[in-house]
């Protein structure tokens, strides 16, 4: 790799990481927003947008490059466009069925963990949040948290914090090093696909994030304790950027590129989705607001997908170094 193109590489991948990791910052600031009647519908657009990317870049990208396809030859963008269209194809026609149809069962079940019931005690820990059952699955084993002096952040010592906490900051530093891995390699192929690639990643990690925050105050954790838990699973999104620049760099990334769309596909259907439909089956109370819901998600996908589309088709044109 010649020593601008290495050097500009390290440095659009360094600032692509770090605007990511702040991402895990927002929940922070966001806590006394998430009990306002608007929240529901701005993080379901966000939702909406994280599916659209992270599936497109999937399918417009990270796959094709995998199988080493040139976006610019072979006509494999508008086959990729049509993964897409079958998709959401699929998608537009169960919803609006649902919505015609109406499924008793689907009101009234399960909680999405983005939404506390309770809200954030003046020391700083949430007293009830709303879970999914695999998420109250998980907390009712863990240990008991200590409530005694200020000997670590604000509280508890590090040995007294919930298992659940653990297991949500190791599960997240596993996620962020794959992410890193992804967009390291992706800078190593073009600029242009490495921030198209970061972009899919910053739009999943800001729902991503609240909904952990938020498991990690209701598991005991202060505020100070709940901030310095995201920030330590962030920095492995680091270790990932190095590495995979430095693989990238020494040999064709295809196994990354396959590897990382995969899990794109997998976080973008198999977890925000639902996520997604759930919040909306909460909120939507009637025809009308099942419609406005369906409105907002669709905006949010198609955004997503409009967004890594254009990048695609036309990121060969622009010249970031």
């Amino acid at each position: 790799m010649p020593g601008t193109k290495c050097s500009s590489v390290w440095g659009f991948g360094f600032l692509a990481v770090t605007i990511i990791n702040l991402a895990s910052l927002l929940g922070l600031t966001l806590i006394p927003v998430t009990k306002k009647p608007y929240f529901p519908k701005v993080l379901t657009y966000f939702i909406g947008l994280a599916v659209g990317t992270l599936f497109s870049n999937a399918a417009l990208q990270l796959i094709p490059e995998a199988f080493g396809f040139d976006p610019s030859a072979d006509g494999y963008v508008f086959k990729a466009v049509g993964i897409f269209g079958g998709f959401y194809a699929l998608y537009v026609t169960e919803k609006i069925l649902r919505i015609i149809l109406k499924p008793e069962h689907e009101h009234g079940h399960g909680h999405s963990h983005f939404q506390p019931s309770e809200s954030v005690q003046q020391n700083g820990v949430i007293s009830s949040v709303d879970f999914t059952s695999s998420d109250k699955a998980s907390i009712t084993s863990d240990v008991s948290v200590e409530q005694g002096s200020c000997r670590w952040l604000r509280g508890r010592r590090l040995a007294s914090v919930k298992t659940v906490a653990w297991m949500i900051s190791l599960s997240d530093a596993l996620h962020n090093f794959i992410d890193g891995l992804a967009i390291g390699a992706s800078f190593t192929v073009s600029v242009l696909s490495g921030f198209s690639t970061s972009i899919a990643i910053v739009c999943e990690e800001f729902p991503h994030e609240l909904g952990d925050f938020i498991i990690l105050l209701n598991a005991g954790l202060s505020i100070p304790q709940a901030v310095f838990f995201n920030l330590l699973s962030a920095m492995s999104c680091y270790v990932g950027l190095v590495l995979g620049i430095l693989l990238g760099s020494a040999f064709a990334p295809s196994i990354i590129f396959a590897f990382a769309g995969g899990m794109f596909l997998y976080i973008s259907l198999a977890d925000m989705l639902p996520e997604m439909n759930m919040i909306a089956s909460e909120q939507a109370h009637n025809t009308r607001a099942e419609i406005f819901f369906f409105v907002i998600q669709n905006a949010g996908i198609l955004t997503g997908f409009a967004m890594i589309l254009l990048i695609t088709l036309f990121g060969g044109n622009i010249n970031l170094g």
